[in-house]
């Protein structure tokens, strides 16, 4: 018998407020075609003035746990992955520890920027397996918009809002080995800076914004991401044919098609929603999941394979079955 952590239910929430392509067009040098060739998107959701990461990572925790049938009082552990924080500190996972009524356990960040989401989930696994904890709420969650510089065409027409969320329980397990959440494989680069915020605590004392050289972040996505895949391929002797649903991060339609082709995944297997919420960072992936759960596609005993690459870099993949 070893212990195995298993997704139990997932959950997502989007802002009200939708921004159009067409709408970005008045605002900045662009069309809706051209957004739609080069990314997939249509649209994206932007969190409304006053709402907070706090507050999305919230509701999309309480949606997932709902799901789940699981109380908050059995909660013992919150990961939270997100690039835009409430505050420089405490950890806004703490925040959401508290608007669920969690007066236990321990709650955290992690910051891996859009892999965020398997960096967390990898960490929860972790110490579930271990017995440190027994009930985690893995989440991504982030308000991207507000690190956007709304002059950019180049950047601000990727990225949305957005919260999603999966609640891991551990079990003892003596089962197919297969199951539940079963590996990961995660990396990072810091030699490569393509992608990141012009800002910070330390160094200038402001925010900042997103700034990205486009060209070379999707040569090394699909690079690096393939190579993620590659190696829980060899480590778990499966191949694309074996795999039920393909849940990638929602960069960008391009990288998801790319992706799925080198590593011999088929196009119906492919969880697509960066056409209505654009790229959500740390948020996509369980988005993503959720959609794909709720929507009825993704049954008990899938199987699932996850990936994301952020800036950093930072880039994994993740394989569990549901």
């Amino acid at each position: 018998m070893a212990r195995r952590s298993f997704i139990r239910g997932t959950g997502g929430y989007l802002p009200e407020k939708v921004l159009t392509n067409d709408d970005l067009a008045h605002m900045v040098d662009t069309t809706d075609e051209w957004i739609r060739e080069r990314t997939g998107i249509k649209r994206r959701h932007v969190a409304a003035d006053g709402e907070l990461t706090s507050d999305i990572a919230t509701a999309a925790a309480r949606s997932a746990l709902e799901a789940a049938g699981i109380p908050v009082s059995e909660v013992d552990l919150i990961v939270l992955a997100t690039t835009t924080p409430d505050q420089t500190f405490p950890a806004t996972a703490t925040a959401v520890q508290a608007k669920l009524g969690m007066t236990g356990g321990a709650a955290f960040d992690v910051q891996a920027v859009c892999s965020g989401f398997l960096f967390a989930l990898a960490t929860a696994d972790s110490m579930l397996k271990q017995g440190l904890f027994n009930t985690a709420v893995v989440i991504g969650a982030e308000t991207f918009t507000r690190i956007l510089d709304w002059s950019d065409c180049g950047t601000c027409v990727l990225f949305g809002d957005g919260g999603g969320a999966a609640v891991l329980k551990a079990e003892e397990w003596s089962g197919e080995p297969l199951s539940g959440v079963i590996t990961h494989h995660i990396r990072t680069d810091g030699t490569k800076s393509d992608l990141y915020v012009d800002g910070g605590v330390s160094s200038t004392g402001t925010i900042g914004h997103v700034r990205m050289e486009g060209n070379r972040v999707f040569k090394h996505a699909v690079t690096n991401i393939s190579s993620a895949i590659q190696a829980i391929y060899d480590e778990t002797g499966l191949t694309g044919a074996d795999i039920d649903w393909f849940v990638p991060h929602q960069a960008n339609k391009r990288i998801l098609d790319g992706v799925a082709k080198k590593m011999d995944i088929a196009e119906e297997k492919v969880i697509v929603t960066v056409d209505e919420h654009a790229n959500t960072s740390a948020a996509s992936i369980p988005l993503a999941l959720n959609h794909a759960v709720r929507s009825g596609r993704a049954k008990s005993g899938d199987l699932i394979l996850s990936e994301a690459m952020g800036g950093g870099f930072s880039w994994g993949a993740s394989l569990f079955r549901l």
